[in-house]
């Protein structure tokens, strides 16, 4: 009988420990999709106005860089957030005015900074690599935080965390609920008629731009003053983000709520990938780092799959009910692009 109660007391316990471990482990997906979503954010707003900023791989490293040596150097977490932002500010100011005012290729200009600042960044980053600084603190909601479940996975989070979500939401709001949303996705769709609408097109897509890379900014320093923190140069872990992060745009449909979904699916499979070393000791460490990047450029393939011939001939040999199936997961994945996407606009 005693035997029978203890064995019943060990798996409670391990049944506590593993829930235990399985929210702090999703609360962890939460905080380190933050970035990202920063990130897609920003790119959301940008190419809604018609600028697609190519720079933000780069953008991303040089303000995570630039945001921790000034947070190191001056004691100031606010002032490192800020240093990001303008840095991502600054970098989408460049695309702007080389594809907006000087009309070079926006795909040409953002390729070209992407691989400048991912370079200054390594660089200018030599003084403050490895060097221990200051870290963004969780700060519990209090009442919420005690909530069973919610609590921990919500209400335990860092203050970027926290306005990672009110991000997702005040950015669909604006962008499909308010009239210069509506203005928005004027200028990225139809900016002739939106000009005679009375929209001055190229100042606005010189403000969201701006304000899209000060948002991508912001995720640099998220990695180095809270998620990653610290500045490790070239195994930071942070080359390649910015793509995904671009991917994640298209995924997303340039809808703010699909596209944090997005996010949050990329940094499940991080974790996942964390979470099945233990369990998969025959598949290397580093397979299993590097699979939710293939995985997410797979699922953005499945995007724009479905209006492919051969794909319309696979499924007119399927069987009706799977067919139908196959029919409803790609119309609900297809996502098409702002119609003015990456051209521009002379209102002469």
């Amino acid at each position: 009988m005693t035997d029978n109660c203890q064995l019943t007391t060990a798996n409670r316990q391990l049944t506590t420990m593993t829930s235990e471990t399985l929210l702090i482990g999703l609360a962890g997906v939460l905080a380190a999709a933050a970035p990202v979503i920063f990130a897609v954010m920003g790119e959301t707003f940008s190419e809604r106005a018609g600028v697609i900023n190519l720079s933000m791989n780069g953008s991303i490293l040089l303000s995570a860089m630039g945001g921790f040596a000034v947070a190191l150097n001056t004691g100031s977490l606010l002032l490192g957030f800020l240093a990001g932002a303008g840095i991502g500010a600054l970098v989408a100011l460049v695309v702007a005015f080389s594809s907006i005012t000087l009309k070079q290729s926006q795909v040409a200009v953002g390729f070209v900074l992407a691989l400048l600042t991912r370079d200054l960044a390594y660089f200018l980053g030599n003084p403050v690599m490895g060097q221990p600084g200051p870290r963004l603190q969780s700060l519990p909601l209090p009442g919420l935080s005690q909530l069973p479940v919610l609590g921990p996975l919500l209400f335990k989070q860092d203050l970027m965390t926290y306005l990672s979500f009110l991000l997702i939401f005040l950015a669909w709001a604006f962008i499909f609920r308010t009239r210069p949303g509506l203005m928005l996705q004027g200028i990225g769709e139809r900016p002739a008629a939106a000009f005679v609408r009375g929209a001055n097109v190229n100042r606005l897509r010189y403000f969201y731009t701006i304000l899209g890379g000060a948002l991508i900014g912001l995720a640099g320093p998220i990695y180095s003053l809270s998620v990653k923190a610290g500045w490790k140069g070239t195994i930071s872990g942070l080359d390649g983000i910015g793509w995904i992060a671009l991917s994640i745009t298209i995924f997303g449909g340039w809808n703010p709520i699909r596209a944090a979904l997005g996010a949050y699916l990329f940094a499940l499979l991080q974790w996942l990938g964390l979470a099945l070393q233990p369990i998969l000791p025959g598949i290397p460490a580093q397979v299993l780092q590097v699979a939710p990047f293939p995985l997410m450029i797979l699922t953005l393939l499945l995007v724009n799959i479905g209006d492919s011939e051969w794909v319309e001939r696979a499924l007119a040999a399927m069987p009706e009910r799977q067919r139908r199936l196959a029919e409803k997961i790609l119309r609900a994945l297809r996502a098409k692009p702002p119609a003015a996407l990456g051209t521009t606009f002379d209102s002469e």
